[in-house]
């Protein structure tokens, strides 16, 4: 229900309430870059640059302008902030994430994203609603009250969030302007009469009584709150200060989501006398800027080790550049997880990219997003893997994002090693073999096409230390072009090219 004028928005279907431990007290900031972020162009693989040259050359940044964080891979020259961050080991960056089967529509893939589930898969929930709706399925009955007198979500815009969206219930309340929350009209008052017409008053006064019980606790935490420096004059800054603002006015609110839009650069990604500038450069910027301006906030106002924040886009952009001095919607991206609890450094390595680059190619996937998501859960906010899976998949495996809190070293440095693989013949026609020296454990052989379609998997199970090899016989089913194949163990992850030549 959305009234009129009002910044204060009752929510969707009733609420449950999840089982925070109150004793951690720990927080979860996402920021959505609506639109598909170009990943190439955000984390530069300067060690790609000879075979990006020929395909994306009028996007490139001159690698001399790169935010050096290694000597292959740089940070886009806009965002000295979040270089700042990982100089302070507050980042890490998380290479190739996306899902199998990717999905290159807007509002088909964020669907994807924000329930946490398969493409195949239409999901209402989002995956922090399935979350929530796990632990208190008797919501809204006695909330709020005082032991929970806090929203368990909120999004910072005009709407409840999708990806707190539960079982017929959202847990995100809509805040604009945390000081100047109104009300909703309290919809009368006397008995309901008993039919459905009835039943729907009742839950309808039940939904304003609580929203606007929430609104008050928000107002108080506002009033109560202060920032510790300045912020950047920018839409996603301002969110961000409202965050921190309302962290630090004793606000128990444990899942924030805001989002920074624009990002679905078809044309003039670039401005073509400097690729340093652009409309992709100012978004960078404007993201950039704002993290670290949180970030500091929070560390001046002693919440430093209560948050991690994520950010998270619909798809990454393909890897050759369109005739608009801009990209099309792609594959695989990288993500960025920020704050002083999170293992800093890489987790990945830069693109495995095609040896010739196709106009719809893009980049292959490493990391499934729901692993990340289910890392978040299980590490911060301590739920078991076992009901890790059951609200997100089966074949989760947990990365290491999470660490133990410390805020004074700045030579922590996480770097996930890659397999070194064999693939023979390469280009091939009917078969090819691919072996690797396995570790022992787990194992998760699968074969995908340049547009992330999954299209085979040589093996999953369990596996012999030694080494190991696997034949795929299905060749002449495949059109001539780039496939990727990706190998996921217990401890490790790399992804191998191999080309099919009819």
């Amino acid at each position: 229900m959305v009234v009129g004028g009002t910044p204060l928005q009752a929510l969707a279907a009733p609420l449950r309430y999840a089982n925070f431990n109150p004793a951690d007290d720990r927080v979860l900031v996402l920021i959505e870059l609506s639109g598909g972020n170009d990943g190439l162009n955000m984390v530069l693989p300067l060690d790609k640059y000879d075979q990006l040259q020929a395909v994306r050359g009028n996007l490139l940044i001159d690698p001399g302008a790169a935010l050096n964080l290694s000597t292959e891979t740089g940070l886009h020259p806009s965002m000295p902030g979040m270089k700042a961050l990982w100089d302070d080991a507050k980042l890490q960056i998380v290479q190739g994430v996306g899902y199998p089967n990717q999905n290159r529509s807007h509002f088909r893939s964020i669907d994807i994203w924000n329930s946490g589930s398969a493409a195949e898969d239409f999901v209402s929930e989002g995956w922090v609603g399935r979350w929530l709706d796990s632990v208190h399925a008797g919501y809204p009955d006695g909330f709020p009250n005082a032991e929970h007198p806090d929203p368990f979500a909120i999004a910072l815009g005009k709407s409840a969030h999708p990806t707190c969206q539960g079982v017929g219930s959202n847990f995100s309340i809509a805040v604009t302007d945390p000081t100047d929350l109104g009300g909703l009209a309290a919809g009368g008052s006397g008995s309901a009469p008993d039919t459905p017409y009835g039943e729907e008053l009742i839950w309808l006064r039940q939904t304003i009584a609580q929203t606007n019980a929430y609104g008050t606790r928000v107002g108080e935490a506002a009033d109560m709150g202060a920032n510790s420096l300045d912020y950047p004059v920018s839409g996603l800054a301002e969110q961000l200060r409202t965050v921190a603002l309302l962290l630090s006015g004793g606000l128990q609110t444990k899942i924030f989501v805001c989002r920074l839009g624009g990002f679905d650069t078809h044309a003039g990604q670039v401005i073509e006398s400097n690729t340093s500038t652009g409309l992709h450069a100012q978004l960078l910027r404007e993201l950039s800027d704002a993290v670290a301006a949180f970030q500091n906030d929070l560390a001046g106002l002693g919440l430093e080790e209560r948050v991690v924040g994520m950010t998270y886009s619909e798809f990454g952009r393909r890897i050759k550049a369109n005739d608009s001095q801009g990209t099309d919607h792609g594959s695989a991206a990288p993500l960025l997880v920020f704050g002083s609890c999170i293992h800093p450094g890489f987790l990945g390595t830069n693109p495995e990219l095609p040896e010739v680059i196709g106009d719809s190619d893009g980049v292959a996937m490493q990391f499934d997003f729901r692993d990340v998501y289910g890392s978040l859960l299980e590490d911060w906010f301590e739920v078991p893997p076992a009901e890790v899976r059951q609200i997100l998949y089966d074949g989760y495996q947990k990365l290491p994002i999470v660490q133990l809190c410390s805020t004074t070293s700045t030579t922590k440095v996480y770097v996930k090693e890659k397999l070194e693989l064999r693939v023979a013949p390469s280009p091939f026609s009917a078969q090819f073999r691919v072996g690797y020296e396995h570790p022992g454990g787990f194992a998760e052989i699968t074969l995908y096409d340049a547009r992330g379609a999954q299209l085979a998997t040589l093996h999953r199970g369990n596996l012999a230390a030694g080494p190991q090899q696997f034949t795929f016989a299905d060749g002449h089913a495949l059109a001539a072009g780039n496939y990727f194949l990706r190998v996921r163990l217990a401890g490790g992850l790399t992804v191998g090219q191999v080309v099919v030549r009819q």
